[in-house]
């Protein structure tokens, strides 16, 4: 007999949601189908009505800029429009904050002539929303492009549209030498695309957080015990989870997805039934694992060096900063815990990177600062900062980083020193120099952990793969160079 055909439970909707009384025509010009499924999704669960074509009943319009709107609906249509046209961030913003925001900053301004247009930037009105380094970033905090790296490599400088951001520099709290430029007059960074009207990289809101969580946590436990192979495992299936448009509430859902073998389904089905993992708590409570495990945490401490520490009787951090045999860059690390462990909001790292630009060509004119790593990835927030450097003639960039790294230190940026070797002149490690160390966001004293790598020209590209990451990236992408 076949199997009994199972209907799908349709979502709930909320009739009084945030997005009650609103009927909206979603334009589709430049916009990822999943990303437009996903919004009327949404607008369908919060008490909106979709409209499928620019009718009478129709209140507000949503566009990604006005471009791709005037792609679909003529300019004299929408000037007789009696209701809002709002770029889709307003969209994304409602739903981070999970109430509506004023559309006042988001609105696209149409006139008949084609005259006045007005495309408010996304970055215009920053102060009006709320950041968090919990949330996803949104569309205009992840605008980058590989399109632009060959122009900035040439060293072309190009009129950019991003902005410092207005909340940080509204708390006065900067000295006036971090300020990095009038953001009225920025120019273009490497990887900032040119142009707001191409295509937004995009990542919806984990909807499946209570199961990601415990992966994340179980990730850096067995990485704590040395066991790779198991922490890999969990890193390939987070990305896997987090990007479903969807809450999980059965295991079926996922059985077909890569990266999701018979042991994760276990997983899944257990913390969607009981909202925690056993695993996991076996885990947390055996006093070894969440011993090494927090020394694991500890910057410059290994899996090999933690066990040994446990095997030594220290159950604490404070045991720790009684250890002499601790290295000086472990000892630093140690001191601060806390400050490295913490994130870093995306527009601070946004601004450090400016920052570091605009030092940098004093020094050598035409270098490249590139932020990568997690940044570079479009999240919301970061561990630390990955800055990959280099400089189009292929030779410049030799000996920068002793001067680079000074002059930070003279400006109080760069604060205490964890790794540095050069190479470039001496011709070993494929002439890579690094530098790894601390430094403060401009006004404070909380350190975060920072990397520079200088790369020549003609390796830089692979230097940026490595350090944008991420690991599973770097993984699949090294295996595939070695087996070519």
């Amino acid at each position: 007999m076949a199997p009994k055909a199972t209907r799908k439970k349709a979502p709930s909707t909320d009739p009084d949601g945030i997005f009650a009384g609103i009927f909206a025509f979603l334009t589709d010009k430049r916009v990822q189908p999943r990303r437009l499924q996903i919004w009327k999704q949404k607008l369908l669960q919060m008490g909106a009505t979709i409209e499928e074509a620019l009718n009478k009943r129709v209140t507000h319009v949503f566009a990604m800029n006005l471009d791709a709107l005037l792609e679909e609906v003529s300019r004299e249509r929408l000037a007789r429009f009696k209701g809002s046209v709002l770029l889709y961030q307003w969209l994304e913003d409602c739903l981070r904050l999970g109430e509506k925001v004023s559309e006042d900053p988001y609105h696209l301004e149409v006139d008949a002539e084609g005259e006045n247009i007005a495309d408010k930037s996304l970055t215009s009105h920053s102060t009006n929303r709320i950041s968090s380094s919990d949330d996803e970033p949104s569309p205009s905090k992840k605008i980058r492009s590989s399109s632009d790296d060959s122009k900035n490599l040439k060293g072309e400088q190009n009129s950019g549209n991003d902005s410092l951001h207005e909340e940080s520099n509204s708390k006065g709290d900067h000295h006036g030498s971090f300020h990095t430029e009038d953001p009225a007059n920025n120019s273009l960074k490497p990887y900032d695309t040119p142009n707001k009207n191409s295509s937004l990289p995009y990542s919806p809101p984990d909807l499946n957080r209570n199961i990601t969580d415990i992966f994340g946590k179980l990730i850096n436990i067995y990485r704590a015990l040395g066991d790779d192979r198991r922490s890999f495992s969990y890193h390939k299936a987070i990305p896997v989870i987090e990007k479903l448009p969807f809450k999980i509430e059965s295991v079926d859902q996922v059985k077909h997805l890569p990266s999701i073998g018979k042991s994760m389904q276990d997983h899944i089905r257990e913390i969607v039934m009981t909202g925690k993992l056993s695993k996991l708590e076996h885990f947390e409570e055996d006093e070894k694992v969440r011993t090494i495990s927090l020394f694991g945490e500890v910057w410059g401490i290994g899996p090999a060096t933690a066990a040994k520490l446990y095997e030594k009787g220290h159950r604490t951090l404070d045991d720790l900063k009684k250890d002499d045999s601790l290295t000086n860059s472990q000892k630093i690390g140690l001191k601060y815990f806390d400050d490295i462990n913490s994130r870093i909001p995306r527009h601070e790292v946004q601004e450090i990177e400016k920052l570091l630009q605009k030092v940098a060509e004093e020094i050598l004119p035409g270098v490249v600062i590139v932020c990568g790593g997690s940044y570079r990835r479009g999240k919301a927030s970061c561990g630390d900062m990955d800055i990959i450097i280099t400089h189009p003639d292929g030779k410049s960039h030799k000996g920068f980083l002793a001067k680079f790294v000074k002059c930070l230190k003279d400006m109080k940026f760069l604060r205490e020193d964890l790794i540095f070797s050069t190479h470039s002149e001496e011709g070993t490690n494929s002439g890579v120099d690094t530098y790894f160390g601390l430094c403060t966001y401009p006004g404070r004293e909380l350190r975060h952990h920072i990397d520079f790598k200088v790369y020549p020209r003609d390796i830089y590209a692979f230097g940026l793969i490595a350090w944008t990451g991420n690991d599973v990236l770097n993984r699949r992408y090294l295996q595939s160079f070695f087996c070519f």
